[in-house]
């Protein structure tokens, strides 16, 4: 949903809760809805292009892999989600969203109209849980991971997040993967060094992927394959 902001509206707390891991808002601002996290602005509706490159270009890298199981790391305001349940190709679609607040946003509050198809779709599952703890925990395998939990490996939202993208953290991410899994990464910012850690960890095909925005530095999703 493209969208743009009205620089003379004054935004619009439509929720505020407090989680197990601090306070989560929605707010609409004109016609965008916002998700602010501990005070730190976390994701919007103004645009989406990322977030469902997120998705493409995971399945890109999976070349042909027929019915692919895929795990998203976040739900947000559900653009990879939407955009993931729209396309045949993707089997069984599985989202992990740690904060209940945001799971009812979706299902019955102001972000429902992004979401309301995929959520019907019978193949995607919403799983309430901490992505950190579930990539270590879960027997469950999948084809490609799309993490989008944080603005970056170095731009966390809590501080827990954090070893998602160490080498520890990325062996757990490897091990949810099935063999030539992928493992996608949103960011608002490149990062050299989340490169080098996913080269230290195994992955292969290690690359960068720049998205442009409307205005700043473009956001990219860092891409690396397990081998096998």
């Amino acid at each position: 949903m493209a969208t743009s902001y009205d620089s003379y509206a004054v935004p619009e707390v439509l929720d505020r809760r407090e989680g197990p891991h601090g306070e989560i808002v929605l707010r609409r601002h004109g016609a965008v809805l916002q998700i602010i996290a501990n005070g730190c602005f976390l994701m919007d509706t103004s645009d989406g292009r990322s977030e469902r490159r997120l998705v493409d270009a995971a399945l890109d890298a999976l070349a042909g892999r027929p019915r692919p199981h895929l795990l998203i790391g976040g739900l947000g305001v559900g653009f990879s989600l939407a955009h993931a349940a729209a396309n045949p190709a993707w089997g069984r679609i599985t989202v992990v969203e740690r904060e209940g607040a945001v799971v009812d946003w979706h299902r019955a509050g102001p972000l429902s109209p992004l979401t309301r198809d995929a959520l019907a779709d019978p193949r995607t599952e919403i799983v309430e849980h901490d992505l950190v703890r579930y990539v270590g925990e879960t027997p469950a395998t999948y084809d490609a991971l799309c993490l989008d939990i944080d603005n970056g490996p170095g731009w966390t939202v809590t501080d827990g997040n954090t070893g998602l993208y160490s080498p520890a953290g990325l062996a757990s991410c490897a091990r949810v993967l099935r063999p030539a899994g992928v493992l996608a990464v949103w960011s608002a910012q490149p990062s050299a060094d989340f490169e080098e850690t996913l080269r230290n960890a195994g992955f292969q095909q290690v690359r960068t992927e720049e998205i442009p925005v409307a205005r700043g530095v473009p956001d990219v999703v860092h891409l690396g394959v397990r081998p096998g």
